[in-house]
């Protein structure tokens, strides 16, 4: 009988049982070296899925041999602990070999390094070249439109996914059917296959239970329990490529770009549009022939051929950076910065006189200078970094010139205060609107403007946001007001606040992190008094006026609100508003006996419409 011994790799990549299958492997002694069943149970262990791969093999050939159209047998001796740590450098591997030459069988391995340290060694050797197959549409395109951002897969929740422009951008639900946890581990096997036969796909990341996959634009992140309290995908690409023509202050920027090596940080919140801005740079600076180079983890941005994306060097950035130092690119994008590390790299890669670019994440352009702040030495941040390029919702929103100067700090007068500031110039109209200093032992960072208000417009938008994503979660009328720039207060229903908070505050957190706004959730005010006045000074209490079905209601329009008058009686009242016949929505009575509904609301359109068309308002006591 012939006998063959497969390693690891033969294993994992079904290439055995498919033999078996074929006919080719039938009635063959196949010996599994316990180094190879360790080598599985040690991935598995560790939540990879090559592991679960591999064991998952082992089980198909015990039933093949069950069956009789196999012998499998079980060799050699699981490895030592220093057998295992000397794994690496190839210790493991030799084990695999030796028990081959030794039962003098036919050793069979889809590694091509093992294959040729084999025939150096005179062993007989069976090499399986992976098979290159037309690659089949995975199944989570099935969630993807040509407008899809991100696809968010949990085991037993609704698909959901984020679709639009990078301006208009939502989170919706795409599909009523609810993936299970053995769907999603399919899902997760065919991508990692995937990764493996793509010539575009790699593992960028893998540890306990989190794997991390770039497949061509997509990266694609995979978290299994205890990482995580369920099965879930997530898969995210870029919708937009733009050239810098694309962008506002482009002409500016373009001259400052080329005119020297600079320290550029491109800064905003998640999601708006900071990597598509840094990929319209490096297409720009490779076509005025500059020699542009990428650090990222993962690597996901989509650059050229001609432009190499690194990634940390041995899992660390510094050692990339100590590479790319002895390259000399004129420009380097550092894809992000994040942790200390992060910014001290970037410090020491630009002190050496490479071009930076560096993208980070931060709510206002001055947030992202500030990240610096206690990281290198305040004076040199300016030779750091003389940009800031501030980007939210797929547009330059504010370009910073970083200069450094000795003066009185602004609003001082002594003269004997002078000192080295950093001056934070806006970009379009040379005026400073920062300064940077230190002042005893603290470091101030002073506004000399007052920060520009958000346009009604803007405002009027953050609040259809805000109200269009809480009425997901809450049935009845909810009530928008902005607090400040990036704050609401949101009023619902008193039994509607555990579904908009969520468990553990998850989901007011998610709508938060989405719409990048600080959300305070109240109930509706419900009238102290128990009895309210009328009109003609007759006293009701609540159980009388109830038994009134429909309560006419007088409408009035503001810039911000349509009205809805019902009457002070009405306070903290729950009514079903209808106009004529056609039910709109069920909303509680404020304080003031009004219900506001904001006028960019298609609520608000309803009304209006309805009250043109000569239909009546009223509302219907619940």
């Amino acid at each position: 009988m012939r006998k063959i011994v497969p390693d690891t790799s033969a294993i994992i990549d079904g290439r055995i049982t498919q033999k078996v299958l074929s006919g080719e492997y039938k009635d063959t002694n196949i010996l599994v070296p316990e180094a190879v069943v360790s080598e599985l149970e040690a991935q598995a262990n560790y939540g990879r899925e090559i592991g679960f791969n591999g064991l998952e093999e082992l089980r198909k050939l015990q039933e093949m041999s069950r069956a009789g159209h196999i012998l499998l047998d079980f060799i050699g001796s699981r490895p030592t602990p220093a057998q295992i740590k000397l794994a690496p450098a190839g210790e493991i591997d030799a084990m695999i070999r030796q028990q081959a030459y030794d039962c003098g069988a036919t050793f069979v391995t889809s590694d091509v390094v093992q294959a040729q340290v084999a025939r150096a060694k005179g062993i007989n050797v069976v090499y399986l070249k992976p098979d290159v197959e037309e690659l089949k549409p995975l199944e989570i395109m099935k969630y993807f439109t040509d407008d899809t951002m991100s696809v968010h897969l949990k085991a037993n929740v609704e698909p959901m996914a984020k679709r639009g422009s990078i301006e208009t951008m939502r989170l919706i639900k795409v599909s009523d059917e609810k993936p299970t946890d053995k769907e999603l581990l399919r899902m997760a096997h065919e991508i990692l296959e995937r990764s493996k036969q793509d010539p575009n796909g790699f593992i960028e990341m893998e540890r306990s239970g989190a794997t991390v996959v770039q497949l061509g634009p997509m990266r694609i992140a995979i978290a299994t329990p205890p990482f995580s309290d369920g099965v879930e995908i997530t898969i995210v690409r870029p919708i937009a490529k733009l050239s810098l023509e694309d962008y506002k202050f482009s002409g500016t920027f373009k001259d400052r770009l080329i005119e020297k090596r600079r320290g550029i940080l491109i800064s905003g919140p998640p999601g708006a549009g900071k990597s598509t801005f840094a990929q319209a740079c490096a297409e720009f600076l490779f076509g005025h022939d500059f020699i542009i180079k990428t650090m990222e983890s993962p690597r996901d941005l989509q650059l050229p051929e001609a432009i190499t994306q690194y990634s940390p060097l041995e899992g660390s950035m510094v050692n990339t950076a100590d590479i790319l130092l002895l390259v000399r690119p004129d420009y380097t994008i550092y894809d992000e910065l994040r942790k200390t590390s992060d910014f001290e790299i970037f410090s020491d890669m630009r002190l050496a006189g490479v071009g930076m670019i560096g993208v980070v994440h931060a709510t206002r352009a001055i947030d992202a200078i500030q990240r610096f702040i206690g990281r290198i030495e305040l004076g040199v941040i300016p030779q750091v970094v003389d940009t800031v390029v501030f980007i939210d919702r797929g547009s330059i929103e504010k370009v910073y010139d970083i200069t450094f100067t000795v003066k009185v700090p602004h609003g001082m007068t002594e003269s004997d205060l002078a000192r080295p500031i950093i001056q934070v110039k806006d970009m379009e109209s040379g005026k400073p609107e920062y300064e940077i200093y230190t002042f005893g032992e603290q470091i101030v960072v002073m506004p000399l403007v007052a920060e520009k208000k958000k346009t009604k417009a803007a405002v009027a938008a953050s609040m259809k946001d805000i109200q269009r994503e809480v009425s997901k979660y809450a049935k009845g009328y909810v009530e928008v007001e902005m607090t400040g720039d990036s704050s609401a207060l949101v009023r619902v229903r008193d039994k509607d606040i555990p579904n908009v908070v969520g468990k553990s505050g998850r989901t007011i957190d998610r709508i938060e992190r989405l719409l990048g706004i600080r959300i305070d959730v109240r109930p509706f005010s419900v009238s102290e008094e128990a009895k309210m006045a009328e009109p003609a000074g007759k006293k009701l209490d609540k159980s009388e006026f109830k038994k009134e079905r429909e309560v006419p209601i007088l409408t009035e329009e503001t810039k911000r609100h349509v009205v809805l008058n019902l009457g002070e009686r009405f306070s903290g009242e729950t009514l079903e508003i209808v106009a004529g016949e056609e039910y709109l929505f069920t909303a509680t009575v404020g304080r003031t006996g009004a219900i506001k509904i904001p006028r960019s609301s298609s609520l608000a359109d309803k009304i209006l419409s309805a009250e043109e068309a000569g239909e009546q308002i009223y509302g219907r006591m619940t």
